[in-house]
């Protein structure tokens, strides 16, 4: 179990409203047994139609880990696949104005802070790393801050969330896996688990 506190690096801006699951990762990359290999997949069709001018394509912006986005993102389909894909590109947390509740979700049980911003903050942010993609940017768990170069921003995250990166609970089968004596002893004094 790990403790996160605070994702700093570099960011990357992209804008639109309502950016589905079906965006994020196109549904004929769901095939896959494992999660590996995603990333290379990440707003794959997005990619192709924009011919290299996708920020995820765009050189200035690669090794970038923190993800600015607008509203709603994360619609759609409840497929895992999309953060997964995402987390794998390298996004280690996202700065959006609203995120979809399943996406939301699942990227707090992959180790993905997800923090909202009113729509303006958000669009000075996309901004400020539009403009200087080299500056530093930090999403802070503990003050519930983004700072972006001179910039800083409030930014709010559900508290139960918030506490379970902060305390380092956020990954529930970790916490199974390391108390698993406690499972089995609660399992054994279950009627309807003993096996004959």
């Amino acid at each position: 179990m790990s403790q996160i506190k605070n994702i700093s690096g570099r960011g990357i801006p992209l804008a639109g409203d309502d950016i589905d699951t079906d965006r994020i990762i196109p549904a004929r990359y769901l095939r896959c047994v494992t999660f590996d290999g995603l990333g290379e997949h990440a707003f794959k069709d997005d990619r192709v139609q924009t011919n290299g001018q996708h920020p995820f394509d765009r050189p200035e912006y690669q090794g970038a880990n923190v993800l600015v986005v607008n509203a709603n993102f994360g619609c759609g389909s409840s497929r895992e696949h999309a953060p997964q894909a995402i987390r794998r590109w390298g996004i280690e947390a996202l700065v959006g104005e609203s995120f979809a509740e399943i996406f939301f979700g699942n990227c707090v049980a992959m180790g993905v802070p997800c923090v909202t911003a009113d729509a303006e903050s958000v669009e000075t942010l996309q901004g400020a790393i539009a403009k200087n993609p080299q500056t530093a940017i930090a999403v802070d768990l503990e003050k519930m801050e983004v700072r972006c170069g001179d910039l800083t921003v409030s930014v709010s995250m559900p508290e139960g969330a918030r506490q379970s990166f902060l305390n380092g609970v956020w990954d529930s089968c970790g916490q199974l896996v390391n108390q698993r004596d406690a499972v089995r002893e609660t399992a054994a004094k279950l009627p309807y688990l003993a096996w004959r």
